[in-house]
């Protein structure tokens, strides 16, 4: 499995399951409308969000077809739940996917930051025992240091399974990685030839062991760019339809 950055949507739906499967295991999988109340939450997010259930749905479903989620509905159940996968699909658990979920939920942020809104999923003993969590997550490619703005006094950390909150400012922790996007067959888009401006927070790297960017033919790089800006625009017809709608 291959690919280089979630959505927005995409990114709210798994840490919602990620977070809710530490928090409330009794209430897990999520059905539709839970997951569509988590990621719409005035509390513990950022930016708070107005998506609909066909928006939440989605995203689930791609999140699927990326092996980090899965439909959990019972042959009995009439409710659609899903579960996450992030465990087995990122190869990571315990602290480091507890930061990853926070990351995931209210962007960028700082080790203290994050000690305290990672209590109710595990408590870190010590601020050095999240930085630990972090720079494993670092070298797996999944988040990145911040450099420091001007009147800062504390690294801030972002995730790197989309675009941060923070395209502003650079990577200091590791090297651009080359952005492989999903196509619906399980194969990867090659990387784009163009190379970023100097700004931007770099992509990150495949996250998986299966398929190879090689294999696909260069035309891929068209349908993968276009894959992104579809999912774009449907948040956006989404959004829209909502405002509509209130």
């Amino acid at each position: 499995m291959h690919f280089s950055v979630l959505t927005p949507a995409e990114q709210r739906v798994l840490g919602c399951l990620i977070e809710k499967r530490f928090t409330t295991p009794e209430q897990y999988p999520l059905s539709l409308n839970a997951l569509r109340l988590a990621a719409n939450q005035a509390t513990n997010r950022d930016p708070v969000t107005a998506y609909d259930e066909a928006t939440v749905n989605a995203a689930a479903q791609r999140l699927s077809r990326y092996g980090l989620a899965r439909l959990a509905s019972g042959h009995s159940s009439r409710a659609t739940k899903y579960r996450h996968l992030a465990e087995e699909a990122l190869g990571i658990r315990g602290g480091e996917l507890a930061a990853l979920c926070v990351l995931l939920l209210r962007g960028p942020q700082t080790p203290g930051e994050l000690k305290a809104r990672t209590e109710r999923m595990v408590a870190f003993t010590s601020l050095e025992a999240v930085d630990a969590a972090l720079n494993e997550l670092a070298g797996r490619g999944y988040a990145q240091r911040l450099e420091r703005r001007p009147g800062q006094k504390e690294d801030r950390w972002a995730h790197r399974l989309g675009g941060t909150a923070d395209a502003t400012v650079n990577d200091v922790t590791s090297p651009a990685a080359a952005p492989v996007v999903p196509l619906g067959d399980g194969q990867a888009a090659p990387p784009v030839a163009a190379a970023p401006p100097a700004h931007a927070a770099a992509p990150p790297g495949p996250l998986g062991p299966l398929g190879s960017p090689a294999d696909v033919p260069a035309t891929a790089g068209d349908l993968a760019a276009l894959h992104a800006r579809v999912s774009r625009l449907e948040e956006e017809v989404a959004a829209l339809r909502a405002a509509l709608g209130e």
